[in-house]
């Protein structure tokens, strides 16, 4: 959950440095604002590079997650049976509810 929290605080600050950048480029004129817009292109390729690697890092733990998943129900078939139907089972009753 830290590494959640530590993302949305990261695009927060980067979207409101550029944000900043984009309030003064539009002030500029020539090659201050170039430089600014030069800048923000950096911050949100930065931004767009970290969104990449913690993608990259997600399916890697949800590949991890399939394999031990299946390793378990291949090595425990009756009891993976047994809690697919508790499963059910309660999923049939909360949705029976309502």
């Amino acid at each position: 959950m830290a590494t959640i929290d530590n993302l949305v605080e990261d695009f927060g600050s980067m979207l409101t440095e550029a944000e900043v950048l984009l309030k003064r480029s539009g002030n500029e004129s020539g090659d201050t604002a170039r430089a600014l817009r030069s800048e923000v292109e950096a911050k949100l390729l930065a931004a767009k590079l970290r969104l990449q690697e913690l993608e990259g890092k997600a399916i890697d733990g949800a590949k991890a997650a399939q394999k031990a998943t299946n390793a378990y129900v291949h090595e425990n078939p009756w009891q993976s049976i047994g809690i697919a139907a508790a499963v059910g089972l309660v999923v049939g009753l909360l949705m029976n509810r309502r």
